[in-house]
């Protein structure tokens, strides 16, 4: 319980960090040696660092990314086409810095959606602001919004981002509104944000996918020319971690 009134006080201006921290001097008497402009300056890293923390949880948290991934989880060591250096310069960010998009493409279970949640981990570390959705919920999210007048706040919200990631794309044939909806999401995006696609389709039968021609050539224009690509291969991880669970749950002999 924090009961000195400086620390109150800090308290109440909100300076937690440096309230915690003035407690925790205050009993170390091995912090006495230090001088005044050290010990300040402990209390004004601890406030710093208290709301780094602060920030980062509230942009994890408005990020809603589908999987607890960061860059240092990465499997770099199962042979699926990921080079170590190529992640490595993905997940310095300088991509989304210029604007840039990402496409990971591979059949099921190979780690796209890891994978995109890992950058997009990464990218909130790095202070920018990154939105996950699931391409078809999204488009149901986009026709209720539609319904009840949330539309167009909707798809401001989802233009402002710095990286977007859309998951699973390409598992149907898109709809009518469903290829209006995405061109108004890339259009907006477009030159102001980076997007992360993730897909079990390759790049070359996304215009199948989308199946309007005109409204084809319009979305994948704004997608795919200024896009970094990666093709993942190998076998489903989910599949290898399961057959190593069995092995792991046989009786030894």
């Amino acid at each position: 319980m924090l009961s000195h009134p400086t620390s109150d006080r800090l308290m109440a201006l909100g300076l937690t960090g440096m309230a915690k921290a003035l407690e925790e001097q205050r009993r170390s008497a091995a912090l006495d040696a230090l001088s005044f402009e050290e010990r300040v300056g402990l209390l004004v890293d601890r406030e710093a660092a208290e709301r780094d923390s602060k920030r980062l949880a509230a942009r994890l948290k408005f990020a809603c990314l589908r999987q607890d991934a960061c860059p240092e989880d990465v499997d770099l060591r199962t042979p699926r086409g990921l080079d170590r250096a190529v992640f490595a310069r993905l997940a310095d960010g300088g991509w989304i810095g210029r604007r840039e998009n990402l496409l990971i493409t591979g059949a099921t279970g190979v780690g796209k959606s890891w994978l995109a949640c890992a950058l997009g981990h990464k990218a909130c570390r790095d202070n920018r602001s990154v939105l996950y959705h699931r391409v078809p919920r999204l488009f149901e999210a986009l026709a209720l919004a539609r319904g009840d007048g949330r539309y167009a706040r909707l798809l401001k919200t989802l233009a402002r981002v710095e990286l977007l990631i859309l998951d699973d794309w390409g598992l149907s044939v898109l709809t009518a509104p469903e290829r209006r909806d995405l061109l108004e999401i890339l259009e907006d995006r477009h030159g102001r944000g980076s997007t992360i696609v993730t897909s079990q389709v390759p790049v070359e039968g996304w215009h199948d996918v989308i199946g309007d021609p005109t409204l084809a050539d319009a979305i994948l224009d704004r997608l795919v020319h200024n896009a970094h690509r990666l093709t993942l291969t190998g076998e489903s991880l989910r599949k290898t971690a399961a057959r190593r669970r069995a092995l792991d749950a046989e009786p030894a002999t």
